[in-house]
């Protein structure tokens, strides 16, 4: 059944733009109120304004550096001085570089593995008391359907959603029963500031809206026996399927021959 977002609290990581932000007003529409998370506090302020004025829900604004590796305790901590407790917990902060790895700089990828991996497990693991105790929210964690397959030219960003998809799927078994909702949510090309940072190089396939991509995460949330993680579109679906039925050796040359494609 649908999950009553209601008299609850949505933490959204990477909220500034992009899933982040569409995340944000799609739970403010369901009645959630809001804590959101990101770099940008400019950002941050404009998007609560318009969450204010037209849901009347209360937004709080944390403008924080998630890849500090106190970043999930010193929230949680933060959070609980103010009397927040969270009951459902969106993590999409994260971005990609895009390059041989040798040519990768070493303290962009130190970055990226920081915030893709270290940040979301850190700050799941201090809000996931929260997330249980309450039993009738949800944990999404946003991989991407790079999960799938390594990423020849994105070796590292393929491999942080691997992680992504792997440890996501674990805890949607641990929380079995426990009313708490769990989901890894695997986007393909979407319209969003990604490509900015990771270069237009690394978009293949057709590109979704942020809309669709949220709408489709919170509408299988909704399901009787939601799965531990989906994939956004068909295209994309039927693609993830396909590399299961080829051998490893196969998979890397074909999604290495489409990633060379594309301009570094």
């Amino acid at each position: 059944m649908p999950i009553d977002h209601t008299s609850t609290t949505a933490l959204v990581t990477g909220a500034s733009s992009g899933l982040g932000a569409e995340f944000a007003r799609q739970l403010a529409a369901r009645g959630a109120d809001l804590v959101l998370v990101a770099r940008r506090a400019d950002r941050l302020e404009a998007l609560a304004a318009e969450l204010r004025d037209r849901h009347r829900c209360t937004v709080t604004v944390m403008a924080r550096d998630l890849a500090q590796s106190d970043a999930g305790p010193a929230l949680a901590a933060d959070l609980g001085a103010r009397g927040i407790a969270v009951q459902t917990l969106v993590n999409n902060a994260g971005f990609a570089t895009r390059n041989r790895f040798e040519r990768e700089d070493g303290g962009r990828i130190s970055a990226e593995v920081a915030l893709n991996v270290s940040a979301l497990v850190g700050i799941t693991h201090a809000f996931y008391p929260q997330l249980l105790a309450a039993g009738r929210g949800a944990l999404v964690n946003v991989a991407s359907t790079g999960a799938y397959q390594p990423v020849p030219l994105m070796a590292v960003y393929g491999a942080t959603k691997a992680f992504v998809l792997s440890f996501t799927e674990a805890l949607w078994y641990e929380a079995a029963g426990t009313g708490l909702r769990v989901l890894a949510l695997s986007p393909g090309a979407t319209a969003t500031e990604f490509f900015d940072v990771a270069g237009e190089g690394s978009r293949v396939g057709s590109v979704q809206t942020p809309a669709q991509v949220v709408s489709l995460a919170l509408a299988t949330l909704d399901r009787r026996n939601p799965p531990p993680s989906v994939v956004s579109g068909g295209a994309n679906h039927l693609t993830t399927v396909g590399t299961r039925l080829l051998s490893r050796r196969a998979v890397v040359r074909v999604v290495g021959r489409l990633t060379e494609r594309q301009p570094v």
